[in-house]
């Protein structure tokens, strides 16, 4: 997810965590209560299923649901609408609806969600033990909620890997794109970023395309010509509401499983409402219903292992009742590593989110954003303890970083001249890291993150290839394209290389002036760009059809099944997977009958 934080769309998060802001997610109104009726508050929740224990329900099978999926996010919202054309289905929130926030609805105010760190923010910030800050969704449509808007479908290797059925995917992303995708009116900074990508040997020139394919191309967007995002939580509106219900602010604490049997059997979950009041929702009595996870590469290893599948010796080490012993549960996370340099410019330059892309042939891409910082709001916004002002971060060693040490530096803090936010940043990120780390509980409690390592560039040929990609990078800045409205020249790339690794965009150790070695660059540098994946992987945790191992009743439908993040953004492979996963599972059951 620079010199004032690397993009404000990548990294207002990394600049602005410890900000003391608070806002508040939009709440159900008359704008949105007609079309989406079935969202409610899971504080409306009554059901002689709910209970104060983990207890199997005694409740008669027409009271239960079909499918129960937990996370209504990217692959959940458009999962829960193709389910419920033919079955009852319920879908739990964690956070809130994301309608009638301006600052998750609009693009000019992407970088104000990322900087809330409140309770209730759709942003739950979480850094990683590797010292990298990042941001896991925390509002209904997820990730989409809350995301730079890039849509690009995943390249044909992909699907082929993954084993899914061409014709289904195919007709999976055009039921995404009808409905929530539009093609960019490419801004000037994007412009000059394709034309110094094609100068650099990033070709040939693709054009606007969703496919994913080796040169530079303009990809599609979420956000509307008016800036307006459209995000998962749209997809909803395409489900039958007479069978769907969809609760917000209900988090799912376990799953419950009826363990009398050979093999455990998913037969519901527990969860929490906005009130704390604990409720118990079951799953009719049905050998085909089904518990579907959707919960996220940080979400669903964590509930997974709350529930009693993971690791045995790590269940053990949190007293959590062992229901499968699965060492493969929380294993295999991994992150795209991202590199960036800001690009000062001469003058105010327009805001723009992804657009333009380069692939190159080695699995690096290359993107760029623009102009998040002109406004009241951007200059004003407390940047907290990790502002790029001037490195204060690393006056302050790791131990004393506290709560009360944020308040002090805030306190203290200067202002930020205009000029500092002014221009853009060019983007550098390697694609299928071959580094991978894991997930483990840090306590018991689902609504705190759970520790993860991604150890970054602990492969060298994650290493090699963001050298490479710094390297592009560096021949856009210095083109004429560039050069005509910034301030970079030949001589003063290493200046702005410098000015990169000043900036405080994550707690790991900097060496500052030593930018003649791109590798240490790349290292003191990395950040994320959202793209987390892995920990419940094909084979390992979950079939083939998604289906955890070792139990019934449960699947996985989510990122966390990924052994690489697909496409240059999987946003798009995401909600394609839930209307995909969501067809399979009707056409599967019904058969010709399902009319999908």
């Amino acid at each position: 997810m620079a010199s004032v934080g690397a993009v404000k769309f990548l990294l207002c998060l990394l600049l602005c965590l410890f900000n003391s802001q608070t806002l508040c997610q939009g709440e159900k109104n008359d704008r949105y209560a007609n079309r989406y009726s079935f969202i409610k508050r899971a504080s409306s929740f009554s059901s002689s299923s709910s209970s104060s224990s983990s207890v199997i329900s005694s409740t008669g099978s027409n009271d239960g649901y079909d499918y129960i999926i937990v996370g209504g996010g990217t692959a959940g919202c458009p999962l829960g609408a193709t389910l419920s054309e033919k079955f009852r289905v319920l879908v739990l929130e964690r956070g809130g609806v994301p309608f009638t926030n301006p600052n998750v609805s609009f693009m000019e105010n992407f970088h104000i969600t990322l900087a809330d760190t409140s309770p209730s923010s759709p942003s739950q910030y979480f850094i990683s033990t590797d010292g990298v800050l990042n941001a896991r969704a925390r509002v209904l449509g997820g990730g989409t909620s809350i995301n730079a808007g890039f849509y690009t479908r995943a390249s044909s290797r992909f699907i082929e890997k993954v084993g899914w059925d061409a014709k289904i995917v195919n007709e999976s992303y055009p039921w995404v794109e009808k409905k929530i995708v539009y093609r960019p009116k490419i801004a000037p900074w994007q412009r000059a970023v394709r034309d110094g990508l094609l100068d650099a040997g990033v070709s040939p020139f693709n054009g606007f395309t969703f496919d994913h394919v080796h040169g530079t191309k303009v990809g599609g967007t979420i956000f509307d010509r008016f800036g307006r995002r459209h995000s998962a939580a749209q997809l909803l509106a395409s489900g039958n509401p007479k069978n769907l219900t969809v609760l917000v602010y209900a988090t799912v604490h376990k799953i419950v499983f009826d363990t009398r049997g050979k093999i455990p059997k998913a037969v519901g979950v527990i969860f929490r409402d906005e009130n704390g009041k604990q409720h118990e929702a079951v799953l009719r009595k049905s050998r085909e219903s089904e518990v579907i996870v959707s919960s996220g590469a940080i979400g669903t290893p964590q509930l997974l292992m709350l529930s009693g599948i993971g690791p045995k010796d790590e269940l053990q080490k949190w007293n959590i009742p062992v229901v499968l012993d699965n060492p493969y549960v929380g294993k295999g996370m991994a992150d795209n590593p991202l590199n960036t340099i800001f690009v000062p410019s001469r003058r105010p330059v327009k805001q723009s989110l992804i657009e333009t892309v380069g692939i190159t042939n080695k699995g690096v891409y290359i993107e760029a954003s623009s102009g998040f910082g002109q406004s009241n709001d951007s200059i004003h916004c407390h940047h907290g303890i990790l502002s790029a002002e001037i490195g204060q971060l690393s006056t302050i060693p790791p131990k004393k970083r506290s709560a009360e040490a944020v308040q002090e530096y805030l306190k203290g803090k200067r202002e930020i001249p205009v000029e500092a936010f002014r221009g853009g940043f060019i983007l550098s990120k390697v694609a299928s890291p071959w580094s991978t780390g894991e997930l483990k509980l840090m306590n018991t409690n689902v609504e705190d993150n759970p520790s993860v390592t991604f150890n970054y560039f602990n492969h060298p040929y994650d290493l090699q290839r963001c050298v490479e990609g710094i390297r592009i990078a560096t021949k856009v800045v210095q083109s004429e394209h560039f050069r005509n409205y910034t301030l970079c020249d030949r001589q003063s790339t290493e200046n702005l290389l410098n000015m990169t690794v000043k900036a405080n965009v994550n707690l790991v150790p900097k060496h500052v002036n030593d930018t003649k070695s791109l590798e240490q660059f790349c290292r003191d540098t990395v950040i994320t760009i959202w793209h987390y994946h892995g920990g419940c992987h094909v084979g390992k945790v979950v079939g083939s059809d998604h289906k955890v191992l070792g139990v019934h009743g449960l699947r996985v439908v989510d990122g966390s099944t990924f052994t690489e993040s697909p496409g240059t953004n999987p946003q798009a492979t995401v909600m394609m997977m839930g209307r995909y996963m969501g067809v399979k599972i009707l056409r599967d059951r019904l058969g010709n009958s399902s009319g999908i």
